[in-house]
C-alpha cells in the first residue's frame, strides 16, 4: 500500500481551541503580541519522565520530537497530556563509496550498494524497530513534502521495482564480490587471504542502534566479518564526516536528517545527497555519480527547466538513477510525536514540529484562558554561544531566539508557503523561461524577456574604499538576472521599536548586509575563513540590490536563484533587521581581537566565541559598551550616518541597551512578540516574556491551530469480469466531514497490473460532498489481463503540504466466473 503514515494514525485526543471566546477576549483587552506572559525553558533529556512531567504540570511542553512507543502510548491515554506529529524526520543508511587505501570496499561497487536496497526489509524496520512510528522510504525525497504526491508514478513504481527480495540482493552481492576478487569459504568472504571486515557506526542514542544491529545481521548472514562500533553523534561524526573515506575507518553509517520546516521543493535533494557539491566534507569529495545523474542534479539546483513537467521528467530519471547509485539507502521516514499538556495550543510545523515551527510564538496559548506562564522542556538548551551573526545554530537554541526577533515572513506550517508577517506585497518578475507560480494573492507575478540590473543597484562592498560597490562598478557593460523581487514592507515599518525601546532605521537593515561581505573580504578585520563558503554560493546568484524608497519601505533585489513558488521567491529575498548597535558591540569586540562571532575564528585566534547572553563574553562585550558610547561609534559612518535615525543615535542606542544590560544582564535585543528577560546558563534556564509593545494584535495568527490532513479512504469491487467495466469511490475527509472540493488541488489514480507494473493513470472525478469516483471503461481492465491488481489515490490539498493516499486490492477474473457476494448484514 502506498501510505506516507500508518492507516491506523495517531489521532489527537483533546478538543479544539475555543477560538471564539479568546478573540472576544482579545478584542475586549486589546492585547498585542504574544497569547502567553511569560515561558521558561528548561533542559530534560529523559523522555522517559516527559508524560508525568506534563500530567503533574511541572511542564506544559516538550520540544522534542519522541518516537518511543511507550511514551506515546502513555501520552495517548492520558487525560491531561497530548501532542503534536511532525512527519520531517528520517533514517538511512551511509554507504563509503571509497576504494580503500588498504583492504577491499565492496560498497566502492556500485551493483552491491544498489543490491541494498532489496536486501534489507524496510517494512520490518519501520513496525518492528520503530513500532509503527515510521512508514518505508525509498528515494531522496520525504514521502510526506509535495514532490512525493507529483511523483507519485514514479515512486510507487520504484518501491515495487524495489522491494524486500533477500535473494535477489544474495544473488548480486555474490556476483560482484567474486569479480572483485573475493572467495567464499565456509560460509565467510575472503580477500588476498584476509576475512572481508566490515566496519559498521550505530548510533546509540535512539532506533538506529536497533537498526544498525539489524544490518550488522543481515550482513553476518552473507558471509562478512562484521564489527559495531557503538557511537554517539560526536563521536561517530570524527568518523564519517571528518576522516578520509579511502582511510577505511568506516563501511556503514546508521543516519539520519531532519528538516526542520516543509521543504516544497526538494529537487536540489539529489545535488545534496549524490554529488560532491553537498558538503565540503571528505565524503562527499568522494562522490563520483553517473554523468547523466550529475548533469540532471545540476539543472534541478540551478532550476533549469521551462515547465513543471520538465522539471517532474528530470526528477523521475534522477530518481531511478539515484537508487542505482544508492550512496544512501533510505530506509524509513519517521512519526515524531512532540508531547505537550492537553490544555495547551500551538502551530507546530508537519514536518519540524514545534522546535521548527516559525509559528510558534505568535500561536503558542492556553486553550482556556488568555496570559499565564508556561514551561518548555528540551533536550539541550544554551548549546553554544548566542549570536546572530555565526552563533549557536543547534535547533532548540534557535527555536527559542526565533521567539524574539520578527521577521518579514513566516512560513505557513502547514503548508510550507510563506505568509505576509510585515510586509504589505510583492511583485516577482521572473524570465519567460523560469518556471514559477503563485498561490497567494499578497504577491504578484509577471514575466519578462529580459531583466537588465540597474546600474546603481548595490552588488557588494569594497572593505578598503569602506563604500558600496555597485553594478555599475562590478559590470560596466551591464548584466541581467532571472529574477526581479520588489517588496513593499509595512507602512511605518522603520518606525518599530527595538525591545530596549530604542526607534528602528535602515541602518538596522544594511549594517547586517555589510557585514556579510566583510567577513568574506581577506582585506577586512572581520575576514573570517568559514564563512566563505556560504558567501559564495549567496554570491553565486546574487546580482544586486537597492532602496526605492524608505517610507513605506520598498526594496528591489535581482537575483539568479528562483524558485517555483513566487512566495518562497520573496521570502528568500527580503531582507530581516538586526540591531545596528548591538551588532557593533561585537564588531568594536572581534576588530580589537578580543572575541570572534565564529567558532572558527574564535579557535584560530584563541579567543572566546562570542556571546551576547552568557559567559566571558559579557564583560569584554560591557567594556566596548563603555568606549562606543564615549566615542559615539557608529561602524561606516560615511555610510551609514545618514540611514540613523535622527538627533544623536550613537549616544541614544547605546545608553538603551546599557540600561538594558544593566537590568537583564544579556545584551541580546529584538523586536519580536518575546523578548529575552533573563538567562541562567548554570541551572539551563531562559526566561521569556511577552513584548507588550507588540505591534500586531494577538488573535493575527490564531487560525493556525490544526493540520486539516485530508483522511482519504477507497472502495469498489473485489473482483470483476473481464469485459466489465467497474467504479471505485473515493471519500476525503476531515474529522468525519467532508473535505471541500475547492481545497482538493489534486486527486490522481495510479493502476497497477498483478506483476506492479502501471498501466493506466488518471483524475477521479467529484461525484458529491467529500466524494470523487474512479470509473475504469472494459478496455482498460481487460488490459490488466487476469490476476490481482491494484488501484491507488493520491490526494494533495491546497490546506495541508502532506499528500494522502489510499489503495484498494481487486482480481480481473474471466467470463463466467462466479463473483464473490458480500454480507452487508
Amino acid at each position: 500500500m502506498l501510505l506516507p503514515r500508518p492507516a491506523e494514525q495517531p489521532e489527537s485526543t483533546s478538543a479544539g481551541p475555543e477560538d471564539g471566546d479568546l478573540r472576544e477576549a482579545i478584542e475586549e483587552t486589546g492585547r498585542r503580541g504574544a497569547l502567553v506572559d511569560e515561558v521558561v525553558f528548561t533542559q530534560e533529556s529523559d523522555v522517559g519522565r516527559i508524560a508525568g512531567l506534563i500530567e503533574r504540570g511541572r511542564q506544559q511542553v516538550f520540544a522534542q520530537g519522541i518516537t518511543n512507543i511507550t511514551a506515546y502510548q502513555r501520552l495517548r491515554d492520558s487525560r491531561k497530556g497530548d501532542y503534536e506529529t511532525a512527519y520531517g524526520s528520517n533514517t538511512e543508511l551511509t554507504l563509503n563509496p571509497a576504494e580503500f587505501e588498504e583492504g577491499l570496499n565492496p560498497f566502492s561497487n556500485r551493483r552491491i550498494r544498489e543490491a541494498m536496497n532489496w536486501l534489507v526489509d524496510r517494512r520490518h524496520v519501520a513496525e518492528e524497530i520503530y513500532g509503527g512510528m515510521a512508514v518505508p522510504r525509498y528515494l531522496p525525497m520525504n514521502t510526506a513534502f509535495p514532490d512525493y504526491a507529483r511523483l507519485a508514478e514514479t515512486a510507487r513504481s520504484l518501491e515495487l521495482q524495489y522491494g524486500h527480495d533477500p535473494e535477489k540482493a544474495r544473488r548480486i552481492i555474490t556476483d560482484a564480490m567474486k569479480e572483485m576478487g573475493a572467495i567464499r569459504r565456509d560460509g565467510q568472504w575472503y580477500h588476498n587471504g584476509k576475512p572481508v571486515t566490515l566496519q559498521i557506526l550505530i548510533r546509540t542514542e535512539d532506533a538506529r542502534k536497533q537498526v544498525g544491529d539489524y544490518v550488522s545481521n543481515l550482513m553476518s548472514d552473507l558471509g562478512f566479518n562484521v564489527r559495531r562500533q557503538y557511537r554517539t553523534a560526536q563521536e561517530a561524526s570524527r568518523i564519517w564526516i571528518a576522516t578520509d573515506p579511502a582511510a577505511g575507518q568506516w563501511h556503514i553509517y546508521t543516519g539520519s536528517w531532519v528538516s526542520t520546516a516543509i521543504n516544497r521543493d526538494v529537487s536540489s535533494n539529489l545535488s545534496f545527497y549524490y554529488t560532491n557539491r553537498g558538503r565540503p566534507d571528505p565524503l562527499w569529495q568522494a562522490y563520483d555519480p553517473d554523468e547523466t545523474l550529475d548533469n540532471i542534479a545540476r539543472r534541478l539546483e540551478r532550476r533549469d527547466y521551462t515547465s513543471m513537467e520538465e522539471r517532474r521528467e528530470l526528477m523521475a530519471e534522477g530518481m531511478e538513477l539515484a537508487m542505482e547509485e544508492s550512496y544512501r539507502i533510505w530506509l524509513v521516514d519517521q512519526l515524531s510525536i512532540i508531547p505537550r499538556a492537553a490544555n495547551v495550543a500551538l502551530a507546530a510545523d508537519l514536518a519540524g514540529g514545534i522546535a521548527g515551527s516559525r509559528m510558534w510564538p505568535y500561536t503558542l496559548r492556553y486553550e482556556d484562558r488568555l496570559g499565564g506562564s508556561m514551561t518548555f522542556a528540551a533536550p539541550s538548551i544554551l548549546t553554544e554561544p548566542w549570536n546572530p551573526v555565526a552563533g549557536s545554530n543547534w535547533l532548540f537554541d534557535t527555536m527559542i531566539t526565533r521567539a524574539l526577533n520578527d521577521p518579514p515572513l513566516l512560513p505557513n506550517p502547514y503548508t510550507g508557503l510563506y505568509q505576509p508577517q510585515s510586509i504589505q506585497g510583492a511583485e516577482v518578475t521572473v524570465t519567460e523561461d523560469t518556471v514559477a507560480q503563485r498561490s497567494q494573492d499578497w504577491v504578484e507575478l509577471e514575466r519578462k524577456e529580459t531583466i537588465e540590473v540597474p546600474a546603481d543597484a548595490w552588488i557588494g562592498w569594497n572593505a578598503e574604499e569602506r563604500r558600496f560597490r555597485t553594478v555599475g562598478d562590478a559590470h560596466p557593460e551591464g548584466t541581467t538576472a532571472r529574477s526581479r523581487t520588489r517588496i513593499r514592507y509595512e507602512e511605518g515599518y522603520l518606525d518599530g521599536q527595538w525591545h530596549d525601546g530604542t526607534e528602528m532605521s535602515l541602518a538596522d537593515l544594511v549594517l547586517p548586509w555589510i557585514l556579510s561581505f566583510a567577513r568574506a573580504d581577506e582585506n577586512s578585520p572581520f575576514f573570517d575563513p568559514a564563512h566563505v563558503p556560504r558567501f559564495k554560493v549567496f554570491q553565486r546568484y546574487f546580482k544586486g540590490w537597492r532602496i526605492l524608497q524608505r517610507e513605506p519601505l520598498v526594496i528591489e533585489v535581482y537575483s539568479d536563484q528562483v524558485f517555483p513558488d513566487a512566495e518562497t521567491i520573496v521570502a528568500q529575498q527580503a531582507l530581516s533587521p538586526l540591531p545596528w548597535h548591538m551588532l557593533a558591540l561585537g564588531m568594536r569586540a572581534e576588530k580589537a581581537g578580543d572575541l570572534a562571532f565564529s567558532s572558527h575564528k574564535a579557535d584560530a585566534n584563541r579567543v572566546p566565541w562570542l556571546s551576547l547572553v552568557s559567559g566571558p563574553s559579557l564583560a569584554t562585550l560591557e567594556r566596548h559598551l563603555g568606549r562606543a558610547l564615549e566615542q559615539g561609534y557608529l561602524p561606516y559612518a560615511s555610510v551609514l550616518k545618514g540611514m540613523t535615525e535622527g538627533g544623536n543615535p550613537a549616544q541614544r542606542r547605546y545608553s538603551a541597551i546599557q540600561d538594558w544590560y544593566r537590568e537583564r544582564g544579556h545584551f541580546w535585543v529584538g523586536n519580536g512578540p518575546f523578548y529575552l528577560h533573563s538567562v541562567h546558563p548554570v541551572e539551563k534556564t531562559v526566561v521569556l516574556r511577552r513584548y507588550e509593545d507588540f505591534a500586531d494584535p494577538a488573535d493575527k495568527w490564531l487560525d493556525f491551530s490544526e493540520p486539516e490532513i485530508p483522511e482519504v479512504t477507497l472502495d469498489g469491487p473485489m473482483m470483476v469480469t473481464q469485459g466489465k467495466s467497474a467504479t471505485f469511490n473515493v471519500d476525503v475527509t476531515f474529522g468525519g466531514d467532508p473535505y471541500p472540493k475547492k481545497a482538493i488541488r489534486n486527486l490522481e489514480y495510479l493502476l497497477f497490473d498483478a506483476d506492479g507494473n502501471l498501466q493506466t493513470r488518471g483524475q477521479a472525478e467529484p461525484a458529491g460532498a467529500g466524494r470523487w469516483q474512479v470509473s475504469l471503461d472494459a478496455d482498460t481492465l481487460s488490459a490488466l489481463g487476469d490476476g490481482a491488481n491494484s488501484l491507488e489515490v493520491a490526494v494533495t490539498s491546497s490546506r495541508v503540504a502532506l499528500p494522502a493516499f489510499a489503495s484498494h486490492a481487486f482480481a480481473t477474473v474471466p467470463v463466467g466466473t462466479r463473483l464473490m457476494e458480500v454480507d452487508d448484514e
